[in-house]
């Protein structure tokens, strides 16, 4: 890539906690001194067979050397799905960025870890990528999430908060000039596990389900009396504190699975309005990720009082990827991709690990 070109094609790919697929977003990035226009080339969706989907959901109880092996794997899985993306929609990247599957997000204890080797991407594709971009940050005292407010400031600031109802909710907004974000709640995480476990389907369409049972009010209060809706940010969440803590709660239930689902949806919306509003946010909000689709978790948004539309399908279901396209374009450059203001660091910092063919 000629870092003197002022135009970029950049493949963002991304995996969600929620296991619900691979996205590919290609986007090209035009720089002019201060000004940056982009425009979303072609997105794809690749759903996970049967057996990656299995490989994702147990490997954190397997050896460490299975780890290993599978993080290699999966890099040529991704290097692989990303070349034959490219091949289909005749089109080429200067530059993949992977996000990668996040395996460990125990911040606690010092450590992240998100599976797809940087290095098999970039030998399966032959073309530049840049991998691992939580890691600077949580070895500088931050976090390591989240990541994309980075891009909210840059790409989407027309908006007074970006909300991203993804396996985990997260939002960022704007206050005395500096970009603040944090994870806010498990989301669609939680549904999909209780709708694969006991309904064999891998989501609840449209949120139907959930909608067709009842508040349990008293697991509706033991969820947002868990300690840590009770902490300001910069704070995160990870899949261990979501079975550690959410799973138990719901699954000792003996109410219908539909009341359980009633309830943790109606959670899921109260945390999101009581955060915002409690930042003086309650209009102007975009909301992308899964669950935007969720249309029983987006009328409970609107019963809370917030006021929004939604977005196109596409920035809805492909804005993390486009975001992460952007990451790792500022991270080739060498430029500031992550706020410590929004993941506690000691600094801002440029993080990701490029690997060249």
């Amino acid at each position: 890539m000629n870092q003197q070109n002022k135009t970029y094609k950049v493949l963002g790919i991304m995996s969600g906690t929620s296991l619900d697929g691979i996205d590919l977003c290609l986007a090209e990035f035009k720089l002019f001194e201060d000004k940056l226009d982009y425009s979303i080339l072609v997105t794809e969706t690749h759903n996970y067979s049967v057996e990656w989907e299995n490989n994702l959901r147990n490997i954190e109880a397997k050896s460490a050397v299975n780890l290993a092996k599978l993080d290699f794997k999966y890099g040529k899985h991704l290097g692989t799905i990303a070349s034959k993306f490219l091949l289909k929609n005749d089109q080429n990247a200067d530059l993949i960025a992977s996000h990668g599957h996040t395996i460990f997000h125990q911040i606690e204890k010092g450590f992240t870890y998100q599976l797809g080797h940087g290095a098999s991407i970039t030998a399966e594709s032959e073309i530049t990528c840049v991998s691992d971009f939580r890691s600077l940050d949580v070895a500088l005292g931050g976090q390591g999430a989240p990541l994309v407010p980075f891009g909210d400031e840059k790409l989407f600031s027309s908006y007074d908060a970006c909300v991203n109802l993804g396996g985990i909710a997260n939002l960022s907004f704007k206050k005395n000039n500096e970009r603040l974000a944090f994870d806010v709640c498990a989301c669609n995480m939680v549904l999909n596990y209780f709708m694969n476990k006991f309904r064999q389907v891998k989501f609840d369409l449209d949120g139907e389900f959930s909608n067709s049972g009842h508040l349990i009010p008293a697991l509706y209060n033991d969820l947002n009396d868990l300690e840590f809706f009770n902490s300001s940010g910069p704070k995160s969440l990870g899949k261990e504190w979501v079975f550690e803590k959410i799973i138990p709660l719901m699954e000792k239930r003996e109410e219908t699975l539909s009341d359980v689902l009633f309830t943790f949806t109606k959670h899921i919306a109260f945390q999101i309005a009581n955060t915002l509003k409690s930042n003086n946010i309650s209009k102007n909000i975009l909301f992308t990720g899964g669950g935007s689709k969720n249309k029983f978790l987006i009328k409970l948004l609107k019963e809370e009082g917030l006021e929004f539309e939604l977005p196109n399908e596409t920035i809805i279901d492909f804005k993390e990827a486009l975001i992460f396209a952007f990451l790792g374009l500022n991270r080739f450059l060498g430029k500031i991709n992550t706020l410590k203001s929004v993941t506690g660091a000691t600094r801002n910092s440029c993080g990701g690990n490029i690997y060249l063919p």
